[in-house]
């Protein structure tokens, strides 16, 4: 028997059968300490195992990668080049297909993108497998990160070691584009479901003693007082009795008590049902972990809206510390792997910011305005901002002159 199959066999039954699977399939070995995580995941205080599928039963921890994928995926991506005068050219070729319109053939890229930036927050790490012709990138096939871990060979060798239809396959760092998360310069990233195990643990603890009180009928153990001593066979008929009035299903149920029998319940209210204040701080633990403001999950403080200026600012806050590091390790990376060599100071790959601004549209035409007013952008270009037809004449870059010095008042009308 080998060592694998003795450990499983200490193991419950459910983990038991899938650890002889593992076995059966060759899919991990011992050494392969990344797999075995992402499929026991880590034990919390609270004695709550954490892995991805149980922490993504939170409503907070969801709702916050969710957000931040839905919000990433949806903002218009183009691919550049620099020209000599400081300005851009957009560029339509394949690289630029596969990045804004169709990575593989599968997926479209707002898909890929969530996938991604989901993988991203949750596991520290997404990976995509890389599939060139002689022409450059023809596609890009997600891999998932829970079963994808980078190792270096004898030779100091970046490789990925990924699990596909049940086999091991390893592959070089030439066919993997891996963005990494938030770390200390390592090949890997952080994962913040394996670091906040300990608070998220404790709200799967919480949830599951709501939930429990609740089906209970938000009643906790009682006790019976009698002035008789019972009999042995007298408690087990007793608490049989008492199991047919567990559950909500049994709320309002009149129970008949006899020889001189008196039930004493003991309740709580439904505030302490629900545990409140460990819920409401458990949604805002989880938001520090993923470094999303509760209110973008519709959770607002004591006395906070969910309207107003103060949430403008928070928003503004969360677009450059929270989105704006993704975008630009997503852009790096592009730009480091991607892009062949030679071209990698001219030409980039970048996320349009101003797609936030398409939600706030008073912000957006003050912006715009702003723009135009001071000869920075032209009337055409404000207009291809807002998907309108450009128009004759509305080229040329124009600013407001109220200023003017007095000598120069009225020459402008009188010049013919």
């Amino acid at each position: 028997m080998s060592l694998l199959t003795r450990l499983a066999a200490s193991l419950p039954a459910r983990v038991r059968s899938e650890a002889y699977e593992l076995e059966k399939e060759k899919r991990l070995r011992l050494a392969d300490s990344w797999g075995w995580k992402s499929l026991f995941g880590r034990e919390s205080a609270a004695g709550k195992r954490v892995t991805l599928d149980t922490a993504m039963q939170l409503s907070a921890v969801w709702a916050c990668v969710r957000q931040t994928a839905l919000v990433i995926s949806s903002l218009p991506m183009g691919v550049y080049e620099k020209r000599t005068d400081g300005s851009r050219e957009p560029i339509s070729d394949r690289l630029a297909e596969v990045l804004t319109v169709s990575p593989n053939i599968d997926q479209t890229a707002q898909e890929h993108w969530e996938g991604q930036t989901a993988w991203l927050m949750t596991n520290g790490n997404c990976y995509a497998e890389r599939f060139d012709t002689p022409r450059g990138l023809s596609s890009l096939r997600t891999l998932p990160a829970n079963v994808t871990s980078p190792f270096r060979n004898a030779d100091g060798d970046l490789m990925y070691r990924t699990t596909d239809r049940g086999k091991v396959e390893v592959l070089p760092r030439e066919k993997v584009f891996h963005v990494r998360g938030f770390g200390f310069g390592g090949d890997m990233g952080l994962s913040a479901i394996s670091f906040g195990v300990q608070g998220m643990g404790a709200a799967i603890a919480a949830e599951e003693s709501a939930g429990k009180l609740f089906s209970n009928g938000m009643q906790i153990s009682g006790f019976m007082k009698t002035n008789q001593t019972l009999k042995p066979e007298q408690r087990v008929q007793m608490r049989k009795m008492l199991s047919d009035y567990r559950g909500s299903d049994a709320a309002w149920k009149v129970l008949l008590l006899e020889a001189g029998m008196d039930f004493q319940a003991l309740t709580l209210n439904p505030e302490d049902a629900q545990m409140l204040e460990t819920r409401r701080f458990a949604i805002e633990d989880i938001c520090r972990w993923f470094g999303t403001p509760p209110i973008v999950i519709g959770h607002a403080g004591e006395g906070q809206t969910m309207w107003g200026s103060g949430v403008e600012q928070i928003m503004i806050a969360w677009m450059n510390t929270g989105l704006n590091p993704i975008l630009r390790r997503i852009e790096g990376r592009i730009r480091k792997d991607l892009i062949p060599a030679g071209q990698r100071v001219k030409q980039y790959a970048e996320f349009n910011r101003e797609g936030i601004l398409q939600m706030d549209s008073k912000a957006k035409a003050e912006f715009l305005t702003k723009l135009v007013s001071n000869g920075i952008m032209s009337r055409n270009e404000a207009r291809e901002k807002l998907n309108l037809a450009r128009r004759d004449g509305a080229d040329d870059l124009t600013a407001q002159t109220a200023m003017a010095p007095v000598q120069d008042l009225g020459q402008q009308e009188n010049t013919p």
